[in-house]
């Protein structure tokens, strides 16, 4: 597992190292939705590199891995007890990395496409993360991004509880906003 030289965001490792061990049992239900929202969005990578940003316990990379059995598979985590799941879940093929979204540590057009699921609330720099993300894309790289939208009531109640039960949580964004955050980061060809 690679680490790189910067520290991940503090609240999100302390949050997410406790949850660690229960997390798939607990979330499994909205982890199973989440997933399935995220790939139903997923073309196939052409046997490319995937890259599965905030990956925690593995489940959407087990299930990339299935889908696309040829394609290289990379999961990057900030928190180290959640990456340790994950690599008991995965294939070998599987690389996991243990990094912060905003600095990846990978080459400039590494990956043909980037998936996250339920991730994008915790970004304190969402910009930079995107702008990262932009980075290690292929020109013809797809993003899939898939998490919480506050143009919903449930999510904002939801997010109201996440503010005072997690730390580790940033903002619920409207669709607008994102559509915007990815405009600003350089991405074109948006469909939020």
């Amino acid at each position: 597992m690679h680490q790189p030289n910067s520290p991940p965001p503090t609240a999100v490792v302390a949050e997410y190292t406790k949850l660690a061990a229960h997390y798939d049992r607990r979330w499994s239900r909205y982890v199973e939705a989440s997933t399935a929202a995220t790939l139903a969005r997923v073309t196939r990578p052409s046997d490319g590199c995937v890259l599965d940003l905030g990956c925690g316990t593995g489940v959407l990379l087990q299930k990339l891995a299935h889908r696309f059995p040829q394609a290289k598979l990379v999961g990057v985590d900030s928190t180290a007890a959640m990456l340790a799941i994950a690599r008991q879940r995965l294939p070998p093929r599987a690389l996991l990395h243990l990094a912060c979204a905003e600095q990846l540590p990978f080459a400039d057009d590494s990956f043909d496409l980037v998936v996250s699921s339920s991730m994008f609330h915790y970004l304190p720099r969402p910009l930079a993360a995107l702008a990262e993300v932009r980075r290690v894309l292929k020109p013809q790289g797809k993003l899939v991004l898939s998490d919480w939208c506050s143009d919903f009531l449930t999510c904002r109640v939801y997010a109201h509880w996440l503010r005072c039960r997690n730390h580790a949580h940033v903002k619920t964004y409207r669709t607008q906003e994102l559509h915007d955050l990815l405009a600003t980061a350089g991405f074109q060809f948006i469909r939020v």
